[in-house]
This record gives C-alpha cells, sequence and structure tokens, in this order.
C-alpha cells in the first residue's frame, strides 16, 4: 500500500546529503515534498500540515551528529513523528475475561472476515472464541461466518429465525457461559453507507450484550472516507479501536496515517491478505519503519516463529551447506516460505527492499513451480537425473504447463546446486558470477 509514499519520502530526503547542519533553508525544499507526498497518498490536508511542521521544529538548527549523515537524522525525526501520527505504543485489547468484542462496519468492508481472523487470533492467544452471528439482513453473511467458524475450528452461534438482534446477542452469552467461552465476539450488519436504522440497531446491541470492545472495521481503500466513516461510527458507538483492512491492496494508505489524528480512536489491528492468517497487532513504530523504507525485520520473524517449523528449517540448511539439496527439499522449502504471505509482503519487510517490486505473477510463477514439483514422483524429486523426454511430458501435462517450463525449472535448479558445491568448496567470485547469470535469465522460480 505505501509503495508510492515511500518511494516519495525516501527522493525528498536524499537532497539533504552533503549539508553539515539542518537549517530552515535547506530543509524547506525537502519538507515540501514530504508534504507533497503526504498529500498525494490521500493523508488529510489538516494532518499533513501539522506533521510537517513539528518536523520542521525539531529539525531546524539541529547539529549533524559525526556518526549519521543529515538526512539520517532526519529519517529518524520523521519516523519517530509517524509513530506519533499512527498511535504510539501497542494498542492492547481490554484483559477483561469473559472479553465481550463488538464489530462494527459498512458492507464490504472485510468486517465478517475479521471477525473470524480475531477469532483464530484470540484462539491462539489462549481464548475460547465464540462467533456470534448478528447480521440478520444478510443471510449470506451467516453461511460465512458459519463456514469461517468451522473452518478455524472456533465456536458459533446463530439464530436464523430471529428478526431481534438484541435478543440474538443476549441469547449468544447464555450459551457462551453454558460452553465455556471466554470471548464472544458479535458480527453486526454492514450497511454499503450509513444510516440510522443501522446505527440504532448496534446501538441497541451494544446496550444489551456491553461488550469490552467496540471495534469498527475500515476498508483502508476508502481514503479520506473511511476517516468519515469512523468519525461518524464513533460518534453514535463510542469506538474503542479500529481494524484497518486490505493493507495488501494498492490504496494509498491516507486512511492509515490520518484516521487516529482525527478519530483519536487508535488502530489495533490490520487486514494484510484475503486468508484468515493475514491478520496482525498492529504496531505504529514497525508500520512507521516499513514506510521509510527501512523494513520490519521483527514481524518477519515473528511470522516465521510462527509458521515455520524449526527442526525442518534446520535440516534444509543442512542439507544446503552440505550441497545435498533436491527437488523434495526445494518443495518443503516453497511450502514454508508460502505460510509467511506473499513474495511481494515478505520482500516489504526486508530493510531497504520496500521499493523492489517483483515482476506481476510472482506468486502465481511460484504455483506452477509447486504444481510441476508435485506431479514428479518422490525418486524424481529426490534424484532429476533420471528425468528424461518421456517423463519431463507425463510431469508437464500433470502441472498443466508447457514442457519448456519443466525444462527451465530444470534447468535452473542445476545452476543452484552447482552454487551450493562452490559454497561448500569456497569458490565464493565463481559463485557470485553464476548468479548474476541466472539473474539475467530471470532467476530461478519461487526464489
Amino acid at each position: 500500500m505505501f509503495e508510492s509514499l515511500t518511494e516519495k519520502l525516501t527522493s525528498a530526503l536524499r537532497n539533504l546529503r552533503g549539508v553539515g547542519k539542518l537549517t530552515e533553508e535547506n530543509m524547506a525544499t525537502a519538507l515540501q515534498e514530504v508534504r507533497t507526498a503526504l498529500l498525494a497518498a490521500d493523508v488529510h490536508f489538516k494532518v499533513a500540515r501539522e506533521f510537517v511542521e513539528r518536523v520542521q521544529t525539531q529539525c531546524a538548527g539541529q547539529e549533524v551528529i559525526k556518526s549519521v549523515t543529515p538526512g539520517q537524522q532526519v529519517v529518524k525525526i520523521i519516523h519517530d513523528e509517524l509513530v506519533r501520527l499512527l498511535g504510539e505504543g501497542t494498542n492492547t485489547l481490554s484483559p477483561a475475561r469473559p472479553l465481550r468484542i463488538l464489530m462494527a462496519g459498512l458492507h464490504g468492508s472485510g468486517k465478517t472476515t475479521s471477525t473470524a481472523k480475531l477469532g483464530k487470533l484470540l484462539k491462539k492467544r489462549g481464548y475460547r472464541p465464540l462467533l456470534v452471528a448478528c447480521d440478520i439482513h444478510r443471510p449470506a453473511a451467516i453461511d460465512q461466518l458459519e463456514i469461517l467458524a468451522k473452518q478455524e475450528e472456533l465456536d458459533f452461534h446463530s439464530d436464523r429465525a430471529s428478526r431481534d438482534v438484541a435478543a440474538i446477542g443476549t441469547a449468544a452469552l447464555a450459551v457462551a457461559q453454558a460452553g465455556g467461552n471466554d470471548c464472544i465476539i458479535f458480527d453486526t450488519a454492514g450497511r454499503l453507507q450509513i444510516d440510522q436504522d443501522l446505527i440504532e440497531e448496534v446501538k441497541r446491541l451494544r446496550a444489551k450484550v456491553q461488550p469490552d470492545e467496540v471495534l469498527l472495521v475500515v476498508d483502508g481503500a476508502l481514503g479520506q472516507e473511511a476517516v468519515n466513516v469512523a468519525k461518524a461510527f464513533h460518534d453514535a458507538l463510542q469506538l474503542t479501536g479500529l481494524i484497518l483492512t486490505k493493507l495488501d491492496g494498492d490504496a494509498r494508505g491516507g486512511a492509515a496515517l490520518s484516521i487516529k489524528a482525527i478519530t483519536g480512536v487508535p488502530i489495533k489491528f490490520v487486514g494484510t491478505g484475503e486468508k484468515t492468517a493475514d491478520f496482525d497487532t498492529f504496531y505504529p513504530d514497525r508500520l512507521a519503519s516499513r514506510i521509510l523504507g527501512m523494513g520490519d525485520v521483527v514481524s518477519l520473524v515473528e511470522k516465521a516463529q510462527e509458521n515455520i517449523d524449526q527442526k525442518d528449517a534446520e535440516r534444509l540448511a543442512e542439507k544446503m551447506r552440505k550441497a545435498d539439496f533436491n527437488l523434495e527439499d526445494f518443495l518443503a522449502q516453497m511450502q514454508q516460505v508460502k505460510k509467511l504471505g506473499s513474495m511481494q509482503s515478505i520482500l516489504g519487510m526486508m530493510p531497504g527492499m520496500s521499493g523492489v517490486q517483483l515482476p506481476d505473477g510472482a506468486d502465481r510463477q511460484m504455483a506452477r513451480t509447486e504444481a510441476i514439483i508435485k506431479s514428479m514422483t518422490l525418486q524424481e524429486r529426490r534424484k532429476p537425473d533420471i528425468l528424461n523426454g518421456n517423463r519431463r511430458q507425463r510431469i508437464a501435462n500433470g502441472a498443466g504447463v508447457k514442457i519448456v517450463e519443466v525444462n527451465q525449472l530444470l534447468k535452473q535448479f542445476q545452476q543452484m546446486q552447482k552454487m551450493m558445491k562452490m559454497m561448500k568448496g569456497g569458490g565464493a567470485k565463481k559463485m557470485m558470477r553464476q548468479m548474476e547469470a541466472m539473474k539475467g535469465r530471470g532467476g530461478f522460480p519461487g526464489m
């Protein structure tokens, strides 16, 4: 979402290289570009203006520390101001048990999916969630939530015959108490736009169930309209937090940078994809680092610890070190990497790589590579040398690809094996030449 903003901020700060002291004069042009970048990202004009004023006040007249460049010093100041803008500290949920959470939002914001995602996250934290379907206007919403609950092995409650949302909520509290659920998440109805009926219905439910948290699910792609939606809901429901969805999309990111400053309501969670695992606690400092192109190594490590089996990772690393790495091992490695999210999202967490764009279809290519390897027998994966023309054609047919793609995969895998042997033998310079050659031919699919 923030690629364009990252690129423009980086460009603006590049002009400060070589100056010995930060002054109003040499900061003027850079900060004007920063302000323009924020406005282009759909940040609220008032928020952008105040942000630049605070940065300018802190920068003017500061002596540049010998160990850093002026640009680096300004990046630190801008990073701290971004954290302040997004909401300092970790925005945690209420410690109450049972924890009652009311979900609100417009239709299409990802509210029902976010309900299941939140349930899954809290289950990992030791809760026993009960998902409650309180959307009586869209039957598909009840079905959707029920399917997601079964998929994630979460308890579920609905009453398809009732038209009284407050009664459904009250009954759910009794169900939760009887079933030992210490977290109840109420999924309410959405509308295409805010209307009084929607607000009144959610207010009646709120009065009955007395939630500890009222979370508004906001579509990050709405831009400034997301801020207006949050203000309207906050005035009516006294929100305790926000869930910002679709941060994996191509929206400009202005909502994320404006919404806390305008509404005063903290962002507590973010949705970063369509899968139920694509849901994270919101950390302002980590997002600020990503916006400035510093990556987010902490989140990447946490994802790896959560999704990758350490013993398998150590076993694969040892096989690579010994140059004993076959296609069966490569398939296992790919499947572990897939658990971390899309290739582009992983790249965005690496320092200095947020502006690098993978070719369109990089994840699809990875899936095709996986399909090719899965079309092989176990013996073929472990001994690719036995793959003659007939076997390769059979594999291509099984994977639904052309034989040239199978040939390309095998050729590049052989090159990778050669590089591993060079690493084992200490031929680093020769290995680098081989890597450059592979890079020129498009690299190894899925790597």
